[in-house]
């Protein structure tokens, strides 16, 4: 995905953003906007005896979200490139004060408190690593290495794994293996990208997920979402709930839902169905039809996004082009996996649909930098 040498001034503006790409993440955003409004109102009348408590606060995060989407998509990525080794520093000292002054909710503490707002640093872990990926393969130290001795082991991929291992580290005390996972994702695709061997990342990869899975079995907290969720029937009312409401939810909409608004199990059987669950009401609502445009927009997105990034001139833009368009993809591919009990319930949010605040500013500005990459790109239009 990268190219052996920058092109000059390869990230900036000489061209309009992707309309395209512009279209989906709206398309995405309206879609989203619309799932909270009828998912919540249920949930939100019963516990703050307001139907629109959850629609009026979405509504103003996705107004700021898309200003300051705006707003990055007209920075140029070379002088963002400038600053990413502060950001990668700032990231890990955010990590680093989560179990100290962190907030804690659902018996993790992953949130960091600023005034009113909280926010995840574990998200920006996700940017963060994105990246400190494409900063540390384009240096020009990194490059004369790379040169050197093609497929360089230490330079190729002990030294990027180097970044991972510190950021999961810090992510570990939060019980967040979703994030893990992710991280672990984008990783091994963008150091393959970058031109990683891929035989030995693919044994790196399996000793990894085993030495994952290892722990998920040693550690009380993950090895019981593992039994929950091979035997969700059996703790109907002690971890499984949650699960069997939500795959419920989804038989029974049928091919064409039950109708927009008229979900029954939204009513205190799914639980907060307007976060990481919202992907069930969709079922519930719109049926086979409904789920499919959301699996049809995503694709698209990961379709133009790689697109933008495979024909970009600049290898940092390629890159950093690739691991956004990445980390929305993954995640919403475990989403819907943890929704349909393909995999372990790991309170992993749907991008744009699941309700969220700062989170979802995160998500606007990695779109806005996302759009900015287009801009110079040399795709088709």
């Amino acid at each position: 995905m990268a190219k052996s040498a920058s092109v000059k001034k390869g990230c900036q503006h000489p061209r309009a953003y992707d309309r395209l790409l512009l279209f989906i993440i709206l398309g995405l955003t309206v879609y989203g906007s619309l799932m909270i409004f009828s998912a919540s109102t249920a949930y939100a009348s019963i516990r703050f005896a307001d139907t629109y408590y959850f629609v009026k606060r979405q509504a103003v995060w996705v107004a700021l979200g898309i200003f300051v989407m705006l707003a990055v998509s007209r920075i140029s990525p070379s002088k963002i490139k400038k600053y990413v080794p502060h950001l990668f520093g700032i990231t890990l000292f955010f990590l680093l004060l989560v179990p100290i002054f962190g907030a804690e909710a659902g018996g993790a503490k992953r949130w960091l408190a600023l005034g009113p707002l909280t926010f995840q640093p574990s998200e920006l872990a996700k940017t963060a690593l994105i990246l400190m990926l494409a900063y540390y393969y384009t240096a020009p130290h990194t490059q004369k290495h790379l040169q050197r001795k093609k497929g360089s082991f230490l330079y190729g991929i002990l030294i990027p794994l180097l970044f991972l291992i510190l950021l999961c580290g810090f992510v570990l005390p939060e019980k967040h293996l979703s994030c893990i996972i992710i991280l672990g994702v984008l990783a091994v695709c963008m150091i393959f990208a970058a031109g990683g061997n891929g035989k030995i990342l693919a044994l790196m990869c399996g000793g990894g997920g085993t030495a994952v899975g290892a722990f998920a079995l040693a550690v009380d907290y993950t090895r019981r979402r593992i039994t929950i969720w091979l035997n969700p029937e059996k703790y109907p009312r002690d971890g499984g709930w949650q699960t069997l409401q939500g795959l419920m939810a989804i038989g029974s909409g049928g091919p064409f839902g039950l109708g927009y608004g008229k979900s029954r199990l939204k009513y205190l059987y799914v639980s907060e169905p307007q976060n990481d669950f919202i992907f069930t009401i969709v079922c519930e609502e719109l049926g086979f039809i409904g789920a499919f445009l959301v699996i049809l927009l995503f694709a698209l997105f990961a379709y133009r996004g790689t697109q933008i990034a495979a024909s970009h001139p600049d290898p940092f833009c390629s890159l950093v082009a690739l691991g956004l368009t990445l980390k929305v993809s993954v995640q919403a591919l475990l989403n819907i996996c943890v929704i349909t009990n393909t995999l372990p319930n790991t309170g992993i949010s749907l991008p744009f649909f699941s309700y969220g605040g700062s989170s979802l500013v995160m998500l606007f500005a990695e779109m806005g930098l996302l759009l900015s990459l287009s801009a110079s790109s040399h795709i088709k239009r």
